[in-house]
């Protein structure tokens, strides 16, 4: 999908250098595509964390008790 998007110089020169891209379309691809990888890694953290799922039904606090 093609978008047109305003982005300052310093961000994508930024973006280029960190994802070791040498052209912009391409750098911001795979920022985008890291940032929605480590925010749905974050969310998935805070769903064990929070003891939504039945293989880990302890919260990290209740988890960290047992531990003492």
């Amino acid at each position: 999908m093609r978008i047109t998007i305003d982005v300052d110089e310093e961000t994508l020169e930024q973006a280029m250098k960190l994802t070791g891209e040498t052209k912009k379309g391409p750098a911001i691809t795979k920022a985008a595509s890291e940032f929605v990888r480590r925010e749905m890694v974050r969310k998935f953290a805070n769903m064990v964390m929070e003891g939504e799922f039945e293989d880990y039904p302890l919260t990290n606090d209740q988890l960290e008790d047992f531990d003492r």
